[in-house]
């Protein structure tokens, strides 16, 4: 998976802030939450962030990355066991190809976005499930996990425990599994912000502010959408084939089981969408896995009913369908992991430069205020100097550049850094006049002395000359 990435390798905006944040707590700095346009956080991101900037700033974005094609192997393991053990052997391997031949899941994934580990944990939780049922303690520790990274698991964990209480399996250390996430996440809030919910209610004000899509009316709509720029529509198919067919005729408790996840998945983003969060494609990463693992069952699991079952043969057929579907497909699902490929590696290296240029151009003092083209940049440059990110400054959203300023070298840079291209606003200011002195290189240029210090607190023209 490494290879077939490489050179790609870097830290989404997300990822970065948590790593920021962590970086902050091992030096003894209150994680600012509220500067502007920042994330939601996650506190076990955070916290894995934090035990590795003991290491340094380098090995900690090293290891992120590091973990990510960790997480994506992880996933396709556990997509393959969970076919199997629902289905057939076959089923896994198909299911799996499906999964990381998806575009969106491998983007998200190389980004080292939280999506894919949180997969993951709940992925586990389902496999120990289906290996020992209501095996309690083990599930309920995977959810806790995955309720540090996404709220959805807390959602599952109660459900899972009412299933407990229901078999007489429920314990006490099951109560506090259940409760631990959604209350460590509350004081983890309130320790650095002093509103316990401000998760919530950040995360809602930046959806508001960005003019994403929300709403519960949205989701009818939005979701079929979302789900088939994951999977793509012969897979879609698939699903729909192996889900009704293994409901109906195999009726074993792994299907089940897989049935009844998928319904949480679907009811945990409606919920999400209720409470004024985006409708973002990634939020269903975890749905379009169960159905990966359905279409492959769609495509295999005909094998297990009987050779008499008249449903056998229409099944077969409804396999082939789905598999010439699937390879009609196929050159299109190769351009798209070509262009990601290339925009990956494109992004890398401009970021490669962005971080040199800071780390050996820009003044030293982390009191020094810089400015970059818009918000993507500001996390990177706070981590990588040493800097808080309040003294990083959006020239996209203040409306011009100061100096020091990174500046694009190309209309064609900026366009490839806009942190999200559905953003209703990628345009920029106008360049400083001081854009064509400092240090130029092949994707930035940085606009004026990197010996000057804007004073912080004096707007965007006080400036001084370091000794």
């Amino acid at each position: 998976m490494a290879l077939a990435c490489a050179p790609a390798r870097f830290v989404n905006y997300d990822t970065e802030y948590a790593l920021l944040w962590g970086n902050d707590i091992v030096h003894g700095r209150t994680p600012d939450y509220d500067v502007a346009f920042a994330p939601t956080p996650h506190p076990l991101a955070t916290a894995v962030a934090a035990v590795g900037a003991l290491f340094g700033t380098g090995f900690l974005e090293g290891l992120f990355i590091v973990l990510a094609f960790l997480a994506l192997g992880v996933l396709g393991w556990l997509v393959y066991a969970l076919g199997a053990a629902w289905f057939t052997p076959a089923t896994g391997v198909v299911a799996a190809a499906i999964v990381l031949t998806r575009e969106p899941i491998l983007s998200y994934g190389v980004r080292a976005y939280v999506d894919i580990p949180y997969i993951c944990l709940l992925l586990g939780a389902l496999l120990i499930e289906t290996r020992r049922p209501r095996a309690g303690t083990a599930p309920l520790m995977l959810m806790a996990l995955a309720g540090l990274l996404r709220p959805e698991a807390w959602l599952f964990a109660v459900v899972y425990a009412w299933w407990l209480w229901r078999g007489g399996a429920l314990r006490p250390v099951h109560v506090g599994l259940v409760v631990g996430a959604p209350v460590l996440w509350a004081l983890s809030d309130l320790a650095i912000t002093g509103d316990p919910l401000h998760s919530l209610t950040g995360t809602r004000s930046t959806a508001e502010d960005l003019g994403r899509v929300t709403g519960l009316q949205h989701v009818p709509t939005a979701m079929p959408r979302r789900l088939g720029e994951i999977l793509r529509e012969p897979v879609l198919f698939g699903a729909a084939v192996g889900g009704v067919l293994s409901l109906w005729r195999l009726r074993t408790r792994g299907v089940q089981l897989a049935a009844a996840a998928g319904v949480l998945a679907v009811i945990a983003f409606a919920l999400l969408a209720t409470a004024g969060l985006s409708i973002l494609t990634r939020y269903l990463m975890f749905p379009a896995t169960l159905l990966a693992i359905f279409a492959a069952a769609g495509i295999c699991a005909w094998t297990e009913l009987p050779r008499a079952d008249p449903w056998r043969t229409r099944w077969m057929a409804l396999a082939a369908l789905t598999v010439v579907g699937m390879v009609v497909f196929v050159p299109s699902q190769v351009t798209r992991l070509k262009n990601t490929r290339s925009a990956l590696i494109a992004q890398t290296h401009i970021l490669d430069e962005l971080h040199d240029l800071a780390v050996d151009h820009l003044p030293s003092d982390p009191s020094c205020a810089v400015w970059v083209p818009n918000r993507r940049a500001v996390p990177q440059i706070a981590l990588w100097t040493d800097r808080r990110a309040a003294v990083i400054h959006s020239a996209q959203e203040d409306g011009r550049y100061g100096l020091p300023a990174f500046v694009p070298a190309s209309p064609a840079i900026a366009r490839q850094f806009v942190l999200d291209p559905s953003d209703a606003d990628k345009t920029l200011p106008p360049n400083p006049p001081q854009a064509t002195e400092g240090v130029a290189r092949r994707h930035w240029r940085l606009a004026g002395d990197g010996g000057r210090c804007a004073l912080v607190g004096e707007g965007l023209t006080g400036f001084f000359v370091r000794p």
